[in-house]
């Protein structure tokens, strides 16, 4: 299992917010590329990082920040917030992001995540971010009719290289994995799932990994990483 430790990028600063409420953000580094270097040297083998801002106005925000970051390690980058258009990806993988992460127009514009993985296979992920089971869009600022494995199934053959499924309900809350959503997400689709919102503790990443039933491929590490809960060393040991 491959641990992404976050860095969510509002208004240029490293932060954690509660439900993607931005309104809710705890800065924990003003530096977001000095924290990518931390989680590099912590033996993190990715970094995945959200622009918050640009999530909800739907164009980069944070540009500046992701740039750093992308200067400061040598580690993969998965990147999304904002990108949605064919010209926005083809900046990012040019500037040296491995994997970009399409949310809203996996929703809205399926032709363009497809058209994305036809011409980037492997480097297009596709977020599935599920509130009271319905997928939310806009930064999480919207929501659909759609549950998570409709959107999911709408990707199964066209070449996307992982679903980044979050728990909106539990994002930041640190109150534990919904490993049950997220192994029935791993069982319903042939793509990797990497799994988001919530993580509590080590203890979260071995019932992950124990659940009977098709592997989860990953997990996003936020709060609890930042506020001292979890033991990168640990945690790592825990997936390998």
């Amino acid at each position: 299992m491959i641990l992404y430790p976050a860095i969510d990028l509002k208004n240029g600063q490293c932060v954690r917010v509660l439900h993607g409420d931005l309104d809710t953000a705890t800065v924990f580094n003003n530096s977001p590329a000095d924290q990518a270097g931390k989680f590099a040297e912590a033996g993190f083998h990715w970094v995945h990082v959200v622009d918050l801002n640009g999530a909800v106005e739907g164009k980069a925000v944070n540009a500046d920040a992701v740039e750093a970051i992308l200067g400061a390690v040598s580690i993969p980058v998965q990147l999304g917030g904002g990108i949605r258009s064919l010209a926005d990806i083809e900046r990012w993988i040019e500037a040296g992001v491995s994997r970009v992460i399409l949310g809203t127009v996996a929703v809205t514009e399926p032709e363009i995540v497809k058209e994305a993985a036809r011409r980037w296979p492997e480097q297009i992920a596709v977020s599935v971010d599920v509130r009271a089971g319905k997928v939310a869009l806009q930064g999480w600022t919207e929501s659909s009719d759609l549950d998570a494995v409709t959107v999911a199934k709408r990707y199964e053959d066209a070449g996307v290289g992982a679903l980044i499924v979050t728990d909106i309900d539990r994002d930041g809350t640190v109150m534990g994995f919904n490993v049950e959503a997220f192994g029935a997400m791993a069982d319903a689709v042939a793509i990797p799932i990497i799994a988001a919102g919530g993580l509590a503790s080590v203890d979260d990443i071995v019932k992950l990994k124990a659940r009977p039933g098709t592997p989860v491929a990953g997990a996003v590490l936020g709060r609890a990483l930042y506020n001292g809960a979890i033991v990168p060393a640990e945690a790592l040991k825990a997936a390998a």
